[in-house]
């Protein structure tokens, strides 16, 4: 499925390499102000260029092609599409031959009986992330006073992370990352028992995001070692705010108010530049893959406001769950 949300509903469409990739926002309240300007700030955060980053450069210029009139949002569904054009698809033509380890490579052509678009990893890239960051800085509008503030802490196992960075490219290899979520003035009380509380429904966003492999919310899986006592987190006012913060700001799978803290894990880029054995699917015996290319030494780095925008799309559904979509 490319689709999530019960209310405001994102669909994620395009391929890396395709004529454009772009996002579907049906759900989206009436009445929002909205210009093509207000997605530049966040679009540029992810965007690569800086050291680490693969050398691919695109403008990401959005194109608002419906939902949006006279600088505001109508109630139909929001189209938002950017032009891809800085492409070098020949460098992907071996991984149907011999599938990058690591990679969706192998399964992609597995589930779509290879017919599926190998041309920059197609619709498995990181580039498709461009529709998440699009509407999240819609969903953020939705959130109010609420501030998503995300950002990563440490890179290749280590808090230095100009270091651990220096150390990948001299390896010609690549890093992983954690990144940390913190959403200060949280609304109280949203998110649904069991199947849509807010951890699940902020997990399954976050999942979304290619290299995402764990999340944890407050002590996270500290608290498998901790005692009731230690792990509680007693109220200390008529607001509901507590002394300790190990539940991360959710009880039961609703907010309680105080500020929400969640840390996810990226894994190391699949598209390394160390010699790997592996297996050739067309001459049925193991090789060696030389990965060409463009690529990110560190994909963790363009994480933080994929991750800032994740969160405010599910904080925007389960708002307009709780509180219908006129806020009533």
């Amino acid at each position: 499925m490319n689709s999530s949300g019960v209310i405001f509903r994102v669909s994620l469409f395009g391929e890396s390499h395709g004529v454009a990739i772009g996002v579907v926002i049906d759900g989206c309240p009436p009445g929002i102000t909205v210009e093509p300007d207000d997605f530049l700030p966040d679009l540029q955060r992810r965007q690569s260029g800086s050291r680490g980053t693969t050398k691919r450069r695109e403008a990401d210029l959005p194109e608002i092609l419906s939902g949006v009139f006279n600088g505001v949002t109508t109630g139909a569904p929001v189209t938002l599409i950017t032009r891809n054009s800085d492409k070098i698809s020949s460098d992907y033509d071996e991984f149907r031959n011999v599938p990058r380890p690591g990679h969706a490579d192998f399964v992609s052509q597995k589930k779509y009986s290879g017919f599926s678009d190998m041309r920059g990893s197609g619709h498995f890239s990181g580039r498709i992330t461009w529709g998440l960051v699009a509407a999240g800085v819609i969903a953020k509008k939705i959130s109010g006073s609420s501030e998503i503030i995300a950002k990563l802490i440490s890179a290749g196992g280590s808090e230095n992370i100009e270091e651990a960075l220096t150390k990948a490219i001299e390896a010609n290899d690549t890093i992983g990352g954690i990144i940390e979520c913190k959403v200060k003035n949280p609304p109280l009380a949203i998110g649904e028992p069991f199947f849509y509380s807010f951890e699940s429904a902020v997990s399954h966003l976050i999942f979304s995001i290619p290299a995402i492999k764990g999340i944890e919310f407050g002590a996270g899986f500290k608290a498998a070692s901790m005692r009731g006592s230690q792990h509680n987190d007693p109220f200390i006012d008529i607001k509901g705010k507590t002394a300790t913060n190990n539940a991360g700001g959710i009880n039961g799978g609703i907010t309680n108010g105080n500020e929400i803290i969640f840390r996810v894990v990226v894994k190391p880029t699949s598209s390394t530049g160390v010699d790997q054995n592996t297996f050739s699917f067309r001459d049925g015996e193991m090789t060696t893959l030389k990965v060409k290319g463009r690529h990110d030494t560190c994909i963790a780095l363009r994480m933080p406001v994929i991750v800032e925008a994740a969160t405010a799309i599910a904080m925007a559904d389960l708002i307009l769950i709780d509180r219908g979509i006129h806020n009533r």
